[in-house]
């Protein structure tokens, strides 16, 4: 009988070595994590079902100083809603996410990142199952030299759609049985037109096609016709040329394809994101067939809220229950997930009767209102979690990382800059010293910053931006001023107890 007595080695087990997985463990790692990820694939795969990522995920990599690591890359000048456009340049705020960046080039930056972290990232280990014990988990894997054991504090599956994390937590995941089929390739040897956004297609069906540079495309098939297959039957370049060819009019078979995929349009959503001491993020929390990247935007941001509150409760700076703000923050994001998917297909896939619709959606996305809307929920950017009582309009919102903070020293620093080491941050342009003594209470795990917000940049609308206020680590607004409520409140729900006691009239700042 197990114990529970296993000395635990490492703190943290991630299964799962997708954008997702890589940017939990080097969140893990900044909050001074040991932090392990397992991949059952001996080398990184290659492939590239994501082409670029929503503005909101490119905010979180420039706030860990990320984004100019990717080199060369283009923001995308479309967006759109089950194919319906949406005119991002009418907009206030700037939505444009990055576009025909494969997800490889992302996938070897985090890699990157995580082995300059020394976080160690293990490839052939597939997890067959977990047992629980008193005081942590342990993993059992199948690697090169056979059964291995790993033991931890927490574990989290990040091991996409068939999470056997997941299986094995016994956490179910209720959505929607496939329907059809899909196939995506990326080829060469042949010119393709472009579809950046997909083609309707009479009866329901869709093409998408985009150039990927270097004589490469992107195609992507929604055939009716096209069945749901099992992963274990191979599929060959014969069956996607003659889908595109049925579909577009276009031979593509005398292309050579990098890699191709066939998908479905089954989707599920687990009912809980934590059980215990197991976490699931990504596809193995969310999975949905894919559409403009959605599901690993999702996912990235997942991780980016898991991994400062994992890492803060390790350390003993938070209590358990802020682990429990995990799900309750997530999970009705996955739900909104679900349910964009499924909108956006029904508005794409479905065929002429879905016409009437379709119209009436094309006249409300011409109202800005209703543009920022849906423009909000494909970028990211209307993210808005409960920070419990307060008025401010910014409370529980992302803080815009391109706002400059003018310094004492007369320098200049970006929002995203001060959240590189994944830490809280305060800043305080309005001289309030009462506010930023209670906030030196915490300096162990909050950066105080005090100086002006510089204007605007040309060309940017002007912000009216809170006199103080407290970033979390994910960089959303925690308390500002006025108006924001409580600050040692906000201070001890999100970051823990003071160093030493505050006593003091502004432990009741708001």
């Amino acid at each position: 009988m197990d114990t529970g007595e296993r000395k635990v080695k490492t703190r943290v087990i991630v299964v799962g070595a997708g954008p997702v997985g890589l940017t939990l463990a080097g969140e893990l790692r900044l909050g001074g994590v040991d932090v392990v990820v397992y991949d059952k694939l001996p080398a990184p795969s290659g492939e590239s079902r994501a082409l670029g990522f929503t503005k909101r995920v490119a905010e979180l990599f420039d706030q860990r100083g990320l984004l100019t690591r990717l080199g060369d890359f283009n923001w995308g000048q479309q967006s759109h809603f089950g194919g319906l456009r949406i005119d991002l340049d009418a907009l206030d705020e700037e939505h444009h996410g990055v576009r025909g960046l494969p997800q490889s080039r992302t996938e070897e930056m985090l890699a990157n990142w995580l082995s300059e972290l020394g976080v160690p990232v293990r490839r052939g280990y597939e997890a067959v199952g977990f047992r629980e014990t008193q005081d942590g988990v342990t993993v059992v894997f199948e690697g090169p030299q056979g059964r291995h054991e790993e033991s931890a504090g927490y574990l989290v599956g990040c091991d996409g759609g068939g999470s056997t994390i997941r299986t094995a937590a016994g956490i179910e995941a209720p959505g929607w049985e496939a329907t059809r089929g899909m196939y995506m390739a990326d080829i060469t040897g042949a010119e393709v037109n472009q579809r950046p956004i997909g083609e309707r297609v009479p009866g329901g069906n869709m093409v998408l096609s985009i150039s990927l540079g270097d004589g490469y495309y992107r195609i992507l098939i929604h055939d009716k016709s096209l069945r749901p297959r099992p992963d274990s039957e191979a599929l060959t370049f014969a069956e996607v040329a003659d889908a595109w060819q049925r579909m577009t009019g276009e031979s593509l078979h005398h292309a050579q394809p990098r890699w191709m995929a066939a998908f479905s349009n089954a989707a599920g959503l687990a009912a809980e994101y934590r059980r215990g001491r197991v976490f699931l993020a990504g596809d193995a929390a969310h999975n949905t067939p894919p559409l403009a990247g959605w599901g690993l935007a999702v996912g990235i941001q997942d991780a980016v809220n898991l991994g400062w509150k994992l890492a803060a409760v390790i350390g003993g700076s938070a209590p358990e229950g802020l682990l429990d703000s995990y799900h309750t923050e997530r999970y009705p994001l996955g739900q909104q997930l679900m349910r964009n998917t499924h909108a956006g297909s029904m508005l794409y896939l479905s065929g002429e009767e879905m016409e009437p619709l379709r119209e009436v959606m094309r006249e409300l996305v011409d109202y800005k209102a209703a543009a920022g809307h849906l423009a909000g929920m494909v970028s990211g950017l209307s993210v808005r979690y409960d920070m419990g009582s307060g008025e401010h309009p910014l409370l529980g919102m992302r803080m815009p990382p391109e706002c400059e903070v003018e310094l004492p020293d007369g320098g200049r620093t970006r929002v995203a800059e001060l959240l590189h080491q994944a830490r809280g941050v305060f800043i305080s342009t309005g001289g309030d010293g009462e506010a930023e003594r209670l906030a030196a209470g915490w300096s162990d795990r909050v950066d105080v910053v005090t100086g002006s917000w510089a204007p605007a940049a040309e060309g940017r609308p002007a912000r009216t931006l809170p006199d103080a206020v407290l970033v979390r680590p994910d960089g959303y607004i925690a308390w500002a001023a006025p108006g924001g409520g409580d600050l040692c409140e906000a201070l001890g729900r999100w970051f823990g107890s003071a160093r030493a006691a505050v006593d003091s009239p502004a432990a009741a700042l708001s």
